[in-house]
């Protein structure tokens, strides 16, 4: 392929993964947007193994190594649950960051660079910034691959005086990197890469530790953007402009994405890094005087909530990630089929953070075939609450707590939720009274127009769909 023909197509997949992009702004169209995706992809391989730049000696190599990788991708992509989306995509960017440091010291140590004067130096920094950002996004993501899988404690480890240890490191790195620049020969540069290789993979590790389990979507996402950033570095280093643009469009739609999760859970970016709040979820909140609602929790049976769905004339669904875990959505169609038949007015209501991570629920729900246009954000819903005779929490918890509006002390204090407890009445599904992510109990339980629907998310609707059915 010639130098031309390469860089067209490079322009070509650059375009498509500008279009992937955009259509996956949109669940209607983001079966599209992969579909772009994946021909950008497809093209940007082929120029580049076919391209000028490698030698016919070395493509055997290259399709050996693009088996093997392809092979572990079918066998993920047709073995891991849509529930461990988020792990994996954490892994995934594990590797992203191991790929930019091999890149990084590979092209350290290549005895085919001759570059002299300015044009070595801007390689060093490139190299040095590469191996930098590529490692901490490879320590910091296996740890929240551990968390996510629950492998590792979703508490954050506060270290005392962390923020001294970061700033110590910082200072560490950045007269290393002077030392680096200065090196005369590649051996004299070994040690400073070397030591600031082992600060940066300290530092990802100790970051990601730091930040609790109610602020893990928020991780997955920054993650993501810095997986980005490590791919432009690995662009520069090797010249390439599709990587460098490609690495760019990830790192800044990845950082844009966090911002608005942190928004969404009225928190800013500076906090969640400097420390997370919340525990590993499923843990039981803590009880006493201050922490305990006021008020009985009432149970409910399938049967009971069968009947209220039948005499209802409109119901909110709110899933959770309870749902996702259950793999209950399917049987939440059946559910919605029914009572849209009985001409119901049912739609679901999506939490600007469940809809991404953990549970990512409009691809749970567009994947059990629910309607497009019934699945609401949340903002698009919570003015109907009052108006709604059912609302039915399946496997939710911090995004339906009232705590965040009426309890000034709260973790949450000021997370935009969804308003559930002003429906006539709200019924809640759990497997047990325990706490969400961000460990704190939740009043929503205790109110007098609200039931509990205890046990497996799945099992529980079978049952009601079931009654329904009858």
């Amino acid at each position: 392929m010639s130098d031309s023909l390469a860089t067209v197509s490079y322009i070509g997949a650059t375009i498509l993964f500008v279009l992937s992009l955009g259509g996956l702004s949109n669940p209607e169209t983001s079966r599209r947007g992969n579909l772009y995706g994946m021909i950008g992809m497809t093209i940007a391989v082929l120029a580049t193994v076919f391209g000028p730049r490698v030698s016919a000696a070395g493509i055997p190599w290259i399709i050996g190594a693009m088996a093997v990788g392809g092979a572990i991708g079918v066998y993920a992509a047709r073995t891991v649950q849509m529930t461990q989306m988020p792990e994996l995509v954490a892994l995934m960017h594990s590797l992203v960051g191991m790929a930019a440091a091999l890149v990084g010291f590979a092209s350290y140590f290549d005895p085919t660079s001759h570059l002299q004067g300015a044009e070595k130096s801007i390689h060093s920094i490139e190299i040095y910034v590469g191996i930098l950002i590529g490692v901490v996004t490879f320590t910091g993501s296996l740890i929240a691959f551990g968390k996510l899988n629950g492998k590792i404690g979703g508490s954050p480890l506060t270290l005392p005086g962390r923020h001294w240890m970061n700033l110590a490191g910082l200072l560490v790195v950045i007269y290393f990197g002077g030392v680096f620049m200065n090196a005369h020969s590649i051996t004299d540069g070994i040690v400073p890469l070397i030591v600031m290789t082992i600060i940066a993979g300290l530092f990802g590790i100790h970051m990601v530790m730091a930040i609790g389990g109610a602020d893990m979507p928020v991780v997955v996402s920054m993650l993501n953007s810095y997986s980005g950033w490590a791919a432009a570095a690995t662009g520069f280093m090797l010249s390439n402009d599709l990587l460098i643009v490609v690495g760019a469009l990830v790192g800044s739609s990845g950082a844009i994405l966090s911002y608005i999760m942190c928004k969404a859970m009225n928190r800013s970016f500076i906090s969640v890094i400097a420390g997370g709040f919340g525990t590993a979820g499923g843990t039981v909140a803590p009880k006493g005087d201050a922490a305990q609602p006021a008020g009985e929790v009432v149970p409910i049976s399938s049967a009971e909530t069968a009947e209220l769905l039948r005499e209802a004339k409109s119901v909110i669904i709110v899933p959770g990630y309870g749902m996702a875990v259950a793999q209950a959505q399917h049987t939440v169609f059946e559910i919605t089929k029914l009572l849209r038949a009985k001409k119901v007015n049912i739609r679901f209501g999506i939490h600007p953070v469940a809809g991404r991570m953990p549970g990512h629920m409009n691809v749970l729900l567009a994947e059990a075939k629910v309607p497009y246009d019934i699945v609401l954000e949340m903002d698009e819903l919570n003015d109907d609450f009052p108006k709604t005779d059912v609302v039915m929490v399946i496997g939710a918890n911090d995004i339906v707590n009232p705590g965040a509006q009426d309890d000034p002390s709260s973790p949450i204090a000021g997370m935009p939720v969804l308003e559930v407890w002003k429906a006539k009445t709200s019924i809640v599904m759990k497997r047990s009274m325990a706490s969400g992510y961000a460990g704190v109990d939740n009043p929503l339980f205790y109110k007098e127009n609200n039931r509990m629907l205890f046990g497996d998310a799945k099992k529980m609707l079978d049952e009601v769909l079931t009654v329904l059915k009858t």
